[in-house]
């Protein structure tokens, strides 16, 4: 298939239907100003952009306002960058999965994206499914998240009511020591 090479006809594709810079010309792949507006357009369109263009902070940030999961497809150094990965999280909280392993143990990062979808919590560092703050969060905003806790906090009285009460199907998480005296205090409640 030809490859598009005229910037003024890819431009008015793009401003479309961003996807439409799949259809260019490496030279044109590679343009800031095409790039941008197809980016603008739709975030995903960041992936058929040139390496450098994956590497340039405005653009990977227009890309991740229009669409988190854009993320996935800028430079490693832009996925270690906190102010990308925050809008990014902001936009969508599942591309928390696509940063930085140094981000995915930054505690504003995750409380951002936790606080959105608890289910995100299994991007977290395992030092940071250990912090019973984020965890409490996670687990308030989607029960289920008691599932990517760390065994301490999955024994947690607190932790573990709070996801229980978001949803009982949580009790599945629970820890074993915590298991028994659990059952026995919810089933109480329940005869109530």
């Amino acid at each position: 298939m030809k490859k598009i090479t005229d910037k003024k006809i890819l431009l008015e594709l793009v401003a479309e239907d961003g996807s439409c810079l799949y259809y260019a010309s490496e030279e044109l792949r590679g343009d800031r100003e095409v790039v941008l507006e197809a980016v603008k357009q739709n975030g995903n369109a960041l992936r058929f952009a040139s390496e450098e263009l994956q590497n340039d902070i405005e653009v990977v940030l227009e890309a991740v306002k229009q669409d988190g999961f854009a993320l996935q497809y800028a430079s490693d150094k832009l996925k270690n960058d906190k102010e990308v990965v925050l809008v990014a999280v902001r936009e969508t909280s599942w591309a928390l999965r696509f940063a930085s392993v140094e981000l995915k143990n930054d505690k504003e990062v995750v409380l951002e994206a936790v606080i959105k979808d608890g289910l995100v919590l299994q991007f977290a560092s395992k030092e940071l499914r250990g912090d019973r703050e984020v965890v409490l969060v996670a687990v308030r905003e989607n029960g289920h998240a008691l599932q990517f806790a760390s065994v301490e906090l999955q024994n947690d009285t607190e932790v573990v009511l709070e996801a229980v009460k978001q949803t009982r199907w949580a009790f599945n998480y629970v820890g074993d020591e915590l298991k028994d005296e659990l059952r026995n205090q919810i089933l109480s409640k329940l005869k109530k």
